[in-house]
């Protein structure tokens, strides 16, 4: 066995692409609902406690449609995401509108929905009021500064991270804020991202807790939530000891005993805005080989490319690869796994050692399931993949459709309107 199992086997795939050509993106529903589950378990001690799951990480309403089910809301960052949770059925206080150089507009349509709108900077009050009034339950983001140690090099200096408000600022927001008609307010921070460490959260929710404490006493404001939002994230690398949810959980909850209950705030909820803990490891891209090339190297050119999965091009992020029905066999040739694009950084893996590959074999990359479709784009004029969903029954639904040239075209207003053979079937 060779790191990660793959939850789709050659045999499977083999069955789907009667159906759906590759590339595609994959999603376990059975594993995606069971993580779901989990996660509330191991904050059952608190009765407020809600995720809200990131939609930035996995924009697609069945997916939504599913974590509703298993009692979660969604974190919504732009007007497209709050109009796709109003599509799922997710609206009031199930959304949480956390932005930041917010589009005039976007806060309208927050409060309209009922959702919790939470405020990335100070200034940001007088918008908010004039744009739709203070609600009577507002979230502010708060930024302690300087460099945050628990931390796996993505975010780790706060200080120069564009998001939320001094210590000094909150306070000033709350008294503001209570001025303008907020009678409940909310707590909000967001430090450090794909932690791999069931330390991170603990750390964090005493560092809230005590500025509520602190909030609560010398502002008067009702502290009604406590917002850890992200930065659980998942192992990508195989032998990489995964978070334990049970012990991040239980490590909270000793931080709101200590802190929040003997200051009389124990009907606190705590919230968690999460999406790659969520999804990530619940979704493959599947691929196949189409090509070889030796030359320096040996590469391995697929038909997906880093329209389908940016994050190695973007971050040099590190994405298992199972060769499907070759789990077992020796990873004894090295290779560079390549797309197609006008960019050398267009590689799923380099230098990775891997099982003899043929043309033809199909490959799973995995832990795609947040953050790739989604940072999809259309450079080279490539199209975006479809998105399969495995149903707990075993059958495959197709959640989203794969992109056409009349997709790629529909947004051009170019004089004669027609290009040759779109309309008629040339493509």
């Amino acid at each position: 066995m060779n790191g990660k199992k793959p939850f789709v086997t050659k045999q499977q795939v083999e069955e789907i692409v009667k159906t759906y050509k590759t590339p595609f993106h994959i999603y376990d529903e059975r594993a995606i609902r069971e993580n779901a589950r989990r996660l509330r378990a191991a904050f059952s001690w608190n009765a407020g406690f809600k995720e809200y799951f990131a939609v930035k990480a996995t924009p697609n309403p069945y997916i939504l449609q599913i974590l509703k089910e298993e009692g979660c809301g969604t974190d919504c960052a732009s007007l497209t995401e709050l109009m796709l949770s109003e599509a799922a059925g997710i609206t009031g206080e199930n959304i949480m509108f956390s932005s930041n150089d917010t589009p005039e507009g976007e806060f309208a349509k927050a409060k309209q929905l009922g959702a919790y709108i939470n405020l990335d900077d100070y200034t940001m009050i007088d918008f908010l009021e004039r744009e739709c009034g203070v609600p009577e339950t507002v979230c502010c983001r708060y930024n302690p500064g300087g460099v945050y140690k628990i931390s796996n090099g993505i975010m780790d200096n706060p200080g120069d991270a564009k998001y939320g408000m001094t210590k000094e600022q909150i306070f000033a927001a709350f008294t503001r804020l209570g001025k303008l008609g907020a009678k409940h307010f909310g707590l909000h921070s967001f430090l450090v991202s794909n932690t791999v460490t069931n330390d991170y959260y603990p750390k964090l929710a005493g560092t809230l807790f005590t500025l509520a404490v602190e909030l609560a006493e010398k502002t008067g404001a009702h502290i009604r939530f406590i917002n850890l939002s992200g930065g659980i994230g998942i192992p990508y690398c195989p032998g990489q000891e995964p978070n334990n949810i049970e012990i991040i959980g239980e490590g909270v909850r000793k931080a709101y005993e200590e802190i929040l209950i003997p200051a009389g705030m124990g009907d606190v909820a705590v919230f968690t805005e999460l999406g790659r803990f969520m999804l990530a490891p619940y979704g493959h891209l599947i691929t196949q080989v189409i090509h070889e090339k030796h030359t320096y190297k040996e590469y391995i050119g697929v038909d997906a490319c880093a329209v389908n999965l940016m994050r190695p091009a973007m971050y040099g992020a590190y994405h298992h690869i199972t060769v499907l029905g070759k789990e077992d066999a020796a990873c004894d040739h090295k290779y560079d796994i390549t797309g197609s694009l006008c960019e050398n950084n267009d590689k799923f893996a380099i230098d990775r050692m891997l099982p003899e590959i043929e043309v033809g074999d199909y490959l799973a990359i995995h832990d795609t399931g947040a953050h790739g479709f989604s940072m999809g784009y259309n450079y080279n004029g490539k199209l975006r993949s479809a998105e399969l969903l495995l149903m707990e029954d075993g059958s495959v639904k197709q959640i989203r459709r794969a992109e056409t040239p009349q997709d790629y075209f529909a947004t051009f207003s170019f004089p004669g309107s027609s290009f040759p053979g779109l309309m008629k079937g040339g493509f």
